[in-house]
């Protein structure tokens, strides 16, 4: 009968190619049918998995997605809550479709979506797997509903998919959010509510990246026909950014904002009404006209305090708050932000030096946001994941017709592009000899040559740069040049690995309470995390707690939740081990031996550190 079934599907697919099908032609279903058999040449009858990726393929493509996903967590997770008892999954996917973020439902229907591959790392994109809600949604741009055998495969008859596209903070496709249920007692209609419960998600989430991205802004919010929009200025009232609904609403293009457009061309009101984003401002348009009731939120790092003790509303907010915090209480970092402090605003390069995972790029951003700098571009190239013969047009632009497959209209570059700003190269190291001629050739003269150009380009920069290497020995090896390594160390910074941080159990359980908010660290769970050695630093630790906050059963975090394999194989096995010694040890040497105290202070219970010791031959005074 499934068979049968099956090869009645394929039929009816197949009859839209000639617009004979029983469905409406015009339909969006459709069309999709038709671009998969005519222009991705799909075969409706095959069977098989969707392609996915590897656990460090997923690394790779989630990097660059990590700010958005953290912004977008508590949505997603509550999304996921709200729709939990109906048998949804809930993923967030990049704009090729494959799925970066993932939330199952309860046991018996996530065993479903475990044996179908939908989860972390699947690629549903139309091009691959034919018309599905995440692959349709976002080949169109558009919010859809793929339900059961709309699908273009056959083997997917059984699940019904509602997909809202995101946009990031400057209105461009950044991925889309997917719930996929395979209940067969839920009608379309209710499938259609849970679309509408997607997109309100999504629009929230599409607020939150425009607010983390703009943190340094003011923020209006303006009514429209299709929904509000959002609108971030300087304290010169110059638009800097508009969500997509806002380009929409007011006609702003991208030209317009990056020349520092007025805003009141747009919208008026009274801006010294604005206190908190809970005040609302009567707007107009720049002809008078009344545009309605709207939101204006001031700066975070201008947010005044409420009650008794709260600082003049004309107090300086420390705009190296950021840097303190990323510093927290580990002595190395805490001198270097004072050392940051001390040159000010003064064009000093800043070169960063830590492992992968440490922070890099967030560290970079916090000083580019403690700048004068601050409300100009903040422009990253990670050297190291740009194939080398493409480094050159990305970094210094290109005219139009430079070389075959330019743009028509050319490029400005990175380095055009911070102009003003900042310019964050990330694994400086992994340079290409000839490239760094041409960068330092920009350092010392201001100026840069687009490859096809007549002319140079001047640029005022403030480079930061970032490396796991040792730059000084590869300069005296001949591997970088040292002219360049001397004019990248204005002023270095050494970034420890979270295992050599004085503060590492405070790390934890901060981003514990970020990436797993709703939940506890059991004893056990909590000695395993402050005894790793963290190869992969706050980026793995971030992903096993986000992973342990989605397995952990009613609450509680267990040491069996915790993704920490043994690092480099089993010859790992001794460190960690190690680790935990030294880090008992060390308690017991803290509070004079006495194990009731040094388990307090280890967060373990007395029979768990006793079991420790045992375990781990530890003698104790008796």
């Amino acid at each position: 009968m499934a068979s049968l079934s099956a090869s009645n599907h394929v039929a009816r697919v197949l009859s839209v190619a000639n617009h004979v099908a029983d469905v409406d032609a015009s339909s969006r279903i459709a069309n999709s049918w038709r671009r998969c058999l005519i222009s991705h040449k799909l075969d409706p009858a095959r069977q098989g998995p969707p392609q996915t990726l590897t656990e460090a393929e997923i690394r790779h493509v989630a990097e660059p997605m990590e700010e958005t996903i953290r912004l977008a967590t508590p949505e997603l997770d509550d999304l996921a809550r709200v729709l939990r008892d109906a048998g949804y999954c809930v993923n967030l996917a990049d704009v090729n479709a494959t799925m970066l973020f993932s939330r199952l439902p309860g046991e018996a229907d996530a065993k479903m979506f475990l044996d179908w591959k939908i989860y972390t790392g699947s690629n549903f994109a139309e091009t691959f797997e034919g018309t599905n809600g995440l692959g349709t949604a976002l080949a169109e741009q558009k919010p859809i509903l793929v339900h059961r055998d709309e699908h273009f495969r056959a083997q997917w008859h059984m699940f019904s998919c509602a997909v809202a596209p995101l946009f990031d903070q400057a209105g461009r496709l950044a991925g889309a959010i997917n719930i996929t249920s395979c209940r067969e007692d839920l009608e379309r209609a209710a499938h259609q509510l849970a679309l509408a419960v997607t997109m309100e998600a999504t629009r929230r989430m599409e607020g939150a990246i425009f607010r983390g991205h703009f943190r340094n802004a003011w923020i209006a919010t303006v009514p429209g026909d299709g929904g509000s929009g959002l609108l971030a200025y300087d304290d010169d009232r110059r638009i800097v950014g508009a969500c997509r609904s806002a380009r929409a609403l007011l006609g702003l293009t991208d030209g317009m904002i990056a020349s520092g457009i007025d805003l009141s061309r747009y919208v008026k009101f009274d801006h010294h009404a604005a206190r908190s984003a809970d005040d609302v401002v009567e707007l107009r348009r720049a002809d008078g006209s009344p545009l309605g009731e709207g939101h204006v939120a001031p700066p975070l790092r201008a947010k005044s305090f409420t009650g008794p003790h709260a600082p003049r509303r004309d107090a300086t907010i420390d705009r190296f708050d950021d840097l303190h915090r990323l510093a927290g209480r580990d002595p190395g970092l805490m001198r270097s932000v004072k050392r940051l402090r001390s040159i000010g605003d003064r064009n000093l390069p800043v070169l960063l030096h830590g492992e992968t995972g440490v922070g890099k790029d967030v560290f970079a951003r916090a000083i580019h946001a403690a700048s004068n700098r601050a409300r100009n571009h903040y422009v990253a190239l990670n050297c190291a994941a740009m194939p080398e013969g493409l480094i050159d047009a990305e970094l210094f632009g290109y005219e139009a017709g430079a070389f075959t497959g330019a743009r028509r209209e050319g490029s400005k570059g990175l380095i055009v592009q911070a102009d003003g700003g900042t310019l964050f190269l990330d694994e400086i190291g992994d340079m290409p000899i000839a490239l760094q001629t041409r960068l330092l050739r920009v350092l010392e003269n201001r100026e840069v040559w687009p490859l096809g150009a007549l002319k140079p380009v001047p640029v005022d920069i403030r480079l930061i740069s970032a490396t796991h290497r040792d730059l000084g020995r590869m300069a005296e090896e001949g591997a970088f040049r040292a002219d360049l390594y001397f004019r990248l160390r204005g002023m270095e910074v050494k970034l420890p690995s979270l295992r050599e941080r004085a503060d590492r159990d405070d790390i934890i359980r901060q981003i514990a309470r970020e990436e797993a908010p709703n939940c506890r660290l059991s004893d056990e769970a909590w000695a395993l995390l402050s005894a790793y050695p963290y190869p992969g630093n706050m980026r793995q630790l971030r992903h096993v707690l986000r992973l342990a906050g989605c397995t952990a059963e009613n609450g509680v975090v267990t040491d069996a939740d915790l993704d920490l394999p043994l690092f480099g194989g089993r010859a790992a096995e001794p460190d960690l081990a190690a680790a935990e010694r030294a880090t008992i040890v060390e308690a017991l040497r803290k509070h004079g031996g006495r194990v009731t105290e040094a388990a307090r202070a280890l967060k373990l219970s007395r029979a768990t550190l006793y079991r420790k010791i045992k375990h781990l031959k530890i003698e104790t005074a008796q």
